[in-house]
């Protein structure tokens, strides 16, 4: 199916810089159960800057359906082959001209209608990355980032629902790596940590995360590739002998506890 683009209607609008225009990107592929629910949440903020922009992955459900209903409110539909997760979202990217970037997929949603009204207040044209709260899971559990710190060269400690990155990030680091098909965004956040980026925490819930997701999943085979694709990134990213000495340590030690609490969960659940 061709693709739907309006995309240069929002920029080609005379839009208030005292605001900044905000792009949603949402990555799907056969998500008709929630998808419906991603685009609402998008179109009924209050926050009136947004450009949205939605990558199909050449569903065979009915998803598609779903998103041409609403086709005269979306600034571009793609409906596509692709080559994974990171080639969707690196697709959103080339097709935005927001000047900062929220990837909300389609089992996620955001908070309420006037989160982005809230979160834009805390953005200035310093701010590389804007962190927030998301809610994770059935128990809508609200779960705080760990923020940018040294732990981040082990695991990532934000979410990529909770984090809205400006447009000159990725000018700076570079898009989303294809090679990686679960745990791009660990790497993409990694190499901003490396690169000593600008970021603020802002105390709100942007989105809610359900656990469907593919870096959501904790079966023993899916734990097993996520973790073969962290060590790849890891071995990418190591700028020394010394963190090189310490991922082996880590995943000397990480490895087995990781086993050792799955198979404790599955025991108690008995």
């Amino acid at each position: 199916m061709p693709s739907i683009d309006t995309n240069n209607m929002i920029c080609s609008q005379n839009i208030d810089k005292n605001y900044p225009l905000l792009t949603v990107i949402t990555v799907v592929y056969n998500g008709e159960k929630h998808i419906e629910q991603t685009v609402l949440s998008v179109l009924s903020q209050t926050y009136r800057y947004i450009e949205y922009i939605i990558i199909d992955g050449n569903s065979i459900d009915n998803t598609l359906n779903i998103i041409n209903l609403y086709e005269d409110q979306i600034n571009c539909i793609i409906s596509e082959p692709d080559n994974g997760i990171s080639d969707a979202m690196n697709k959103g990217v080339l097709n935005s001209c927001g000047d900062f970037l929220i990837f909300l997929h389609a089992d996620d949603y955001f908070y309420s209608d006037d989160v982005l009204q809230k979160a834009v207040k805390y953005i200035d044209d310093d701010t590389d990355i804007l962190l927030t709260d998301i809610q994770f899971g059935k128990e809508l559990r609200r779960r705080k980032p760990r923020r940018f710190n040294f732990w981040m060269n082990f695991k990532t400690g934000v979410f990529h629902q909770g984090s809205i990155c400006s447009r000159k990030l990725f000018n700076k680091i570079g898009n989303f790596d294809e090679k990686f098909k679960i745990a791009m965004d660990y790497d993409f956040f990694l190499r901003a940590f490396h690169n000593k980026i600008k970021w603020k925490y802002c105390p709100i819930i942007l989105s809610v995360m359900r656990e469907t997701g593919v870096s959501s999943q904790i079966d023993c085979l899916s734990l097993s590739k996520r973790f073969a694709e962290e060590k790849k990134i890891h071995e990418k990213n190591s700028q020394s002998y010394v963190m090189e000495l310490m991922y082996l340590c880590y995943w000397l030690m990480y490895l087995p506890y990781r086993k050792l609490k799955f198979f404790l969960k599955l025991y108690y659940r008995l």
